[in-house]
């Protein structure tokens, strides 16, 4: 089981870490900018929920009126992606990480715990855990970048670290989350 607390001890709470590839660092270079929109959505969602759809590798924050905010994600890899209701349950700033049992299976090299704000941690500059288990939507490292847009994680979603700061900032406990195919 993976805990996550704040820096500052904040309680921990149990999440699932979304990842494909060694933690670390690479070449690859992120856009200065966050990489959110704001486009028209069906207005049959009332504002305030995160919408995930799974196809579109995009999760969209809904404004109300016929309008979201529509952030690039990476989703889960195939047999991890979930689909369904959930909620925010908690959000967490330069959380710290522990690798889920199944993720410590399949890379044994990971350490037990990084730190919050380390380069090497996964969660990136935030993450928001959800009601389902071991699921969060969360940051990334400069590595993990590359995996925005594809369907890279154990379960969880990621985003760009400057759009999931966003997010953190729109979204309360209790938020709705709604995955759709």
């Amino acid at each position: 089981m993976s805990t996550l607390s704040q820096r500052a001890g904040a309680a921990p709470a149990a999440f699932a870490f979304a990842f494909a590839l060694t933690v670390g660092l690479c070449g690859a270079t992120a856009p200065a900018r966050a990489a959110w929109h704001d486009v028209p959505f069906s207005a049959a969602y009332p504002a305030g929920e995160i919408i995930i759809s799974q196809h579109q590798r995009a999760l969209y924050f809904t404004e109300g009126d016929g309008r979201a905010i529509r952030y690039p994600i990476a989703v889960g890899k195939r047999g991890m992606a979930w689909l369904g209701s959930a909620s925010v349950e908690g959000k967490y700033l330069a959380p710290d990480w522990s690798p889920p049992d199944i993720v410590a299976h399949d890379h044994p090299e990971l350490p037990k715990f990084i730190p919050g704000g380390s380069p090497h941690n996964p969660m990136g500059a935030a993450a928001i855990t959800l009601s389902r288990y071991q699921v969060a939507i969360h940051g990334t490292t400069r590595h993990m970048r590359r995996s925005i847009g594809t369907a890279a994680s154990y379960g969880c979603i990621r985003m760009y670290n400057e759009d999931v700061e966003d997010l953190y900032q729109r979204v309360s406990i209790g938020t709705p989350v709604l995955a759709v195919p």
